[in-house]
């Protein structure tokens, strides 16, 4: 059910991707939430202070491909000391939003996002099924940015809301962006931590189709939230993450601001999972 921490041994489904109906639904819906009068992070700094930019990035993710395993994933090795306290920038792939507000928007999966993504004919859900949401949310830079999910059609209005709460609690995502098929097949790296949702692929280790297939999944900060089964941490570098008594940015807690909202939608947790735990995993379907 990890979306990122993909293994040889999970096959995305067959075909050939085809671009959404415009009448499979509506026009894109445009959504605004105004911050608390306090001044907005975003603002110029007192006095003509110049901002100060955040350090440059220490670790390039994706790049150190790791020994497979037998069961074909990632060799599990311990945390570099540059990911133990994890607080990468976040590179803008979209606008950011305007002023510090939280900006989103919901409607049909335009066609060169789902030919980016990982849909395919064979998969459990048609593309007219699914909804792309475009949404802000905090950095771990303390900056606000702009990132994309794609969903089930039937849950895309409560996902919008539980990524609005979040974003009111500045709750720190890294990345959020939508997960493309060359992913899928991809050597393991363990040190991925992007927030995602629809996902083509069988569940972990099955033959199944798992819930992010569906699009009624989404897994958030993988690297600070790893997923655990015996010896398998997934992401394969997230080891100093697995002591859940630890408090550090982008964690996620039984009761905490991410729980509450993904509970509100009544959505799953897989922290509360007995094994394997997917401490970043929340689903509508319970799996």
């Amino acid at each position: 059910m990890v979306a990122l921490v993909l293994a040889a041994t999970l096959t995305a489904c067959q075909g050939a991707a085809a671009p959404v109906s415009p009448s499979s639904a509506g026009p894109p819906v445009t959504f605004r939430f105004e911050q608390p009068s306090t001044s907005p992070p975003s603002s110029p700094p007192p006095s003509g202070e110049a901002r100060t930019a955040p350090p440059p990035p220490v670790w390039t993710v994706g790049a150190r491909p790791l020994p497979r395993r037998p069961d074909g994933f990632g060799q599990v090795l311990p945390t570099p000391p540059e990911l133990a306290q994890r607080r990468l920038p976040t590179a803008d792939r979209l606008a950011p939003p305007r002023d510090g507000q939280f900006a989103a928007t919901l409607g049909p999966v335009p066609a060169e996002v789902l030919a980016r993504s990982t849909w395919q004919p064979a998969c459990p859900v048609g593309a007219d099924g699914l909804r792309y949401l475009t949404l802000s949310f905090w950095g771990f830079d303390d900056r606000p940015h702009t990132g994309e999910l794609i969903v089930a059609a039937g849950v895309a209005e409560n996902v919008r809301k539980v990524f609005e709460r979040l974003y009111a609690a500045r709750f720190p995502i890294e990345e959020m962006r939508v997960t493309a098929k060359p992913e899928l097949d991809a050597a393991p790296t363990g040190d991925g931590n992007n927030t995602n949702g629809f996902v083509c692929r069988p569940a972990r280790g099955q033959t199944r189709w798992s819930a992010h297939a569906k699009g009624l999944a989404v897994d958030v900060n993988p690297f600070a939230n790893p997923y655990l089964r015996g010896d398998l941490v997934l992401p394969e570098l997230a080891s100093a993450y697995v002591d859940r008594r630890q408090r550090k940015p982008g964690m996620i807690h039984s009761g905490d601001a991410v729980v509450q909202a993904f509970g509100a939608i009544g959505w799953t947790w897989g922290g509360t999972w007995r094994s394997p735990k997917d401490l970043m995993h929340f689903s509508a379907t319970g799996d």
